[in-house]
């Protein structure tokens, strides 16, 4: 019974990756128009290239854009961006952020 009960945990976290994984992916599209499909450009030629932020580094960022206190140029289109994201959401393509190379 504890061997049923192991193998349900596992796999119940493996299926709740994979589905934030997949919203990160999702979420990361609209974004991708100005930071490039890997996260590869500075977006509209003024922000920071994020390909190679770590997952707290762009969780970070993503919530000090949603509460104005992050950012320069872009401060005030990036607030507008992340201001329909709620924790998960950030959670999610933060994580899918981090994992491009």
């Amino acid at each position: 019974m504890r061997s049923l009960t192991k193998i349900l945990v596992i796999s119940s976290i493996l299926s709740l990756t994979s589905v934030l994984a997949n919203e990160g992916e999702t979420i990361y599209k609209a974004c991708a128009s100005c930071h490039g499909a890997k996260a590869e450009k500075a977006a509209l030629g003024k922000s920071q290239i994020i390909k190679g932020w770590d997952k707290q580094k762009i969780v970070n960022a993503l919530k000090g854009y949603k509460a104005g206190t992050y950012g320069g140029a872009m401060k005030g289109v990036m607030k507008g961006q992340v201001a329909r994201f709620d924790d998960e959401k950030i959670q999610a393509v933060a994580s899918y952020i981090s994992t491009l190379k």
